[in-house]
């Protein structure tokens, strides 16, 4: 506060305070980025400190060298996307991983007794065993671009865009195959919906959670 009961606030705590509006994603990637942003600033400010200047002059320089908002933000965006997509992934992994488990037969009144003479039923078995597959294996794919591969340029700067449209994808045709596979087996064996309540609470559910995990990928690509 000046002599004149003015408040005068902290360059940097202002400048802190406006790049945590800026910033959405995991908030404990957020939190590690905004600590070392705090840390950067308050080095730069006790070095400009040292060297003679007043603390409000030396917090104002440090702000100006550690950048603009709208320049500094951008780069901020990118390691939180990249950590969302990491979260992606591992939320597409176990949900995909417990599928067996769904899928079992004999575990669930609607598939104790599948007809494996149904044509349509085995072709849509088979391709939900597909489409689960790709998924796992592109779920591994994305833990190691967000991981060891980002030492490479073009993979950083377009791991978290790819990671949400592969999400997307996956959990769009793994929903909507596995339900109509439930629909089909529930009709050749005479049953009844018990299956799509099945469906709906440990596929589709799971996977519209996977869904806007990805969506924020993409706002933060």
């Amino acid at each position: 506060m000046s002599s004149h009961g003015t408040v005068v606030q902290d360059p940097v705590e202002t400048y802190l305070a406006g790049l945590s509006r800026a910033l959405r994603g995991p908030r404990r990637r957020k939190a590690d980025l905004m600590a070392e942003a705090r840390d950067s600033l308050v080095d730069a400010t006790e070095a400009y400190e040292a060297d003679g200047l007043d603390p409000q002059e030396a917090a104002q320089q440090a702000v100006a060298d550690f950048g603009d908002l709208a320049e500094v933000v951008p780069g901020y965006r990118s390691e939180l996307g990249i950590a969302q997509g990491r979260r992606t992934a591992v939320l597409l992994l176990l949900v995909m991983i417990a599928q067996p488990i769904v899928w079992q037969e004999g575990l669930w009144a609607w598939n104790q007794h599948p007809d494996v003479d149904n044509a349509v039923v085995q072709f849509l078995n088979q391709l939900v065993m597909l489409a689960g597959g790709l998924s796992i294996a592109g779920g591994f794919v994305i833990l190691i671009a967000t991981g060891v591969g980002l030492r490479y340029p073009a993979v950083r700067e377009h791991a978290t865009k790819a990671t949400a449209r592969f999400a997307l994808a996956s959990c769009a045709a793994v929903s909507i195959i596995a339900l109509l596979l439930s629909t089909a087996s529930s009709l050749a064996n005479g049953t009844d919906a018990t299956g799509l309540l099945v469906v709906f609470a440990f596929v589709v559910a799971p996977l519209l959670l996977v869904s806007r995990a990805a969506h924020r990928c993409l706002r933060l690509a």
